[in-house]
């Protein structure tokens, strides 16, 4: 989450905090110096001081909340019937010195069944997951637990819930493993050996001749937040070979950027220059054609296979998220952020 979309200076003015409450999409800003709250401020705050004759072009200084209900940050604190008991939908966490670390939004379970999508998914789970050693030294990166189930458990779930019941997962590493663990829970899983490591793409070549519809494609350490059905339906509008689910992220570089010509003089100073970039979260949807396009027992990722997608004039398309409904436990400081965004 990029906090600075949602905190403003007692200095701004009204209309503009105005336009940042509206970009937000989540109703509130919170007033700070620097990070250190202050108050908090809505678009109903606004709507009543101009009702009372107030101009747009002061500042915002003196409006909204200056009592706001705030935490400090605590893994052992349930932020969401914290918020659910005082009735509210937004809650600024705080470090020691009352600087905002992070800010949880209430958010109604979405009812994904209400748009079921019921078509296969698959799991790719075969590789070694060597950015989570030596945790996978022992068990399988789709075996990692995050709360009391695994993150493929996570995923299965979700999938299920918007009306899925069909699974593959195509393993490797540590397969044996696998297929015992989820032999022994209620989950049934269809599963497809990889004899060697082929890649992010190269194991797809097993489900040419298994399915021969819309696939759900996901890696085995991500998940999103939003309702499939709506990626689904614009997928189908946009008539892809495939669709890439992304997240649109935001960093605020800590370092000055210098912009140089040939000879090394300086053009332009950038100081700490926030960038924003869309990124793969390894979701997709892709369509039976699309598997055409691997080849036979080779090693391939799945973005060279868009490529050669591309290159033969096929549609991949995406689908942008923001980046609060992405959840990667591909690092080992995911993991807690993780646990705390599902609130396990």
């Amino acid at each position: 989450m990029d906090l600075s979309n949602y905190i403003v200076s007692e200095n701004d003015y009204i209309l503009d905090v105005l336009k940042k409450i509206d970009k937000s999409g989540k109703g509130i800003v919170f007033i700070c110096d620097n990070n250190k709250l202050l108050a908090s401020v809505t678009d109903g705050d606004i709507r009543r001081y101009i009702i009372n004759n107030g101009k747009l072009d002061n500042i915002i200084k003196g409006i909204g909340n200056y009592n706001p209900h705030y935490l400090y940050k605590n893994k052992n604190i349930n932020y969401k019937n914290y918020m659910e008991e005082k009735g509210i939908n937004s809650l600024p966490i705080l470090d020691k010195n009352n600087n905002i670390v992070d800010i949880k939004f209430f958010k109604k379970d979405i009812n994904l069944l209400k748009n079921k999508i019921n078509i296969p998914v698959v799991i790719m789970a075969g590789g070694k997951g060597t950015r989570l050693k030596p945790y996978t030294n022992i068990l399988p990166k789709p075996l990692i637990p995050v709360g009391e189930k695994t993150i493929t458990e996570h995923i299965i779930d979700r999938f299920e819930n918007c009306g899925c019941s069909d699974f593959y997962m195509i393993v490797n590493y540590k397969k044996n493993f696998i297929k015992t663990y989820f032999s022994e829970i209620d989950k049934k899983i269809n599963f497809i050996d990889e004899k060697e490591f082929l890649g992010t793409g190269g194991g797809l070549y097993f489900i040419k001749d298994i399915i021969n519809s819309t696939i759900f494609l996901t890696n085995c350490d991500v998940l999103i937040d939003y309702d499939y059905s709506k990626i689904l339906e614009h997928h189908r509008k946009s008539n892809n070979i495939a669709t890439v689910i992304c997240v649109e992220k935001n960093e605020n570089l800590l370092y000055g950027v210098l912009e140089l010509d040939k000879d090394g003089n300086i053009l332009e100073i950038k100081e700490k220059p926030n960038l924003s970039f869309v990124i793969n979260t390894g979701i997709y949807i892709i369509e039976p054609e699309f598997l055409e396009y691997i080849p036979e027992n080779t090693f391939i990722h799945i973005t060279d296979i868009i490529e050669k997608c591309i290159k033969n004039g096929k549609s991949i398309g995406t689908y942008v998220l923001e980046e609060e409904n992405w959840l990667d436990m591909g690092q080992f400081d995911e993991l807690e952020k993780m646990k705390e965004r599902l609130e396990i």
